[in-house]
């Protein structure tokens, strides 16, 4: 099916995820293009645009350089290629910081102009009145805590979270302010399983694991990473297949195949009229 041959399928609302909370696990994975997305969208429950996007597409050593405009490009893609998973579209570094108002237009915008369903910001307590602002003002808002993929400069890299008893506590207190703020869900990225059961258990927003076990409340993986597309991964990636290696083998037999002018063959050239 083309990416605007949809059929009539209502997509999953952010009411609707929220009130998974320990039912079934949430399937979550990021999505970047129509033809992935519509690869991914029977199967999952909530597509995000992340701005890993930054990294895994654009070859960016980290996620700082990534721009509002990149993330609606890439929003009204995967939106175009989906029509059953809810779409969330992550706010890049600088564009939600400076103030709740400052957030607020951006958020806007994103949703006006992809079409989504929410936003996602890393949220470092200092953002609760911000979720709080764009909550209120009907903007669907996701959480991110623990390893904060936007903070990696200031934390000397990307790090797990919650590993000693002062950290731990940083975590659950971003975890439950955002909570409180309105959160619908929570990513909990790179921090211990029995760190994320506690906060998991702690608020009423489901929890979105990235690193963090299978005691949150759904799953969420960079699908380029989960696919075998490079040759490393976090450690807490499980590859589901090898993409990489099945991609080197196409280009190489398309290589060959050229060099021998084996390719094009009797079957993919055109052949003069007859008459």
């Amino acid at each position: 099916m083309s990416a605007q041959a949809k059929p009539d399928v209502k997509r999953i609302t952010p009411p609707q995820v929220r009130a998974r909370k320990g039912g079934e696990p949430l399937v979550c994975l990021t999505a970047y293009d129509a033809p992935t997305a519509a690869l991914l969208d029977p199967h999952c429950d909530l597509l995000l645009v992340g701005d890993s996007v930054g990294m895994v597409v654009h070859g960016l050593p980290n996620t700082l350089p990534v721009t509002l405009d990149m993330m609606i490009l890439h929003g009204q893609a995967v939106m175009r290629g989906s029509h059953r998973a809810l779409v969330a579209v992550d706010m890049p570094f600088s564009t939600y910081e400076r103030s709740r108002e400052q957030a607020f237009d951006n958020a806007a915008r994103i949703l006006r102009e992809t079409g989504c369903q929410a936003v996602k910001v890393e949220s470092g307590v200092y953002i609760a009145e911000t979720i709080r602002f764009m909550a209120e003002r009907a903007i669907p808002v996701i959480g991110h805590v623990g390893l904060r993929p936007q903070a990696a400069l200031a934390d000397g890299g990307f790090k797990a979270k919650g590993r000693d008893a002062a950290s731990r506590a940083k975590v659950i207190e971003e975890a439950v302010a955002a909570d409180e703020a309105g959160a619908f869900a929570i990513v909990i990225e790179g921090v211990a399983e029995d760190l994320a059961a506690e906060i998991t258990a702690r608020v009423k927003a489901p929890t979105i694991g990235i690193g963090a076990s299978a005691a949150c409340d759904g799953q969420i993986l960079v699908t380029p990473d989960m696919l075998g597309l490079f040759d490393w991964t976090p450690r807490f990636v499980k590859r589901y297949a090898d993409l990489k290696g099945q991609f080197e083998d196409g280009v190489k037999a398309y290589a060959a195949d050229v060099r021998a002018r084996a390719f094009p063959g009797p079957d993919q050239v055109y052949k003069p009229k007859s008459g």
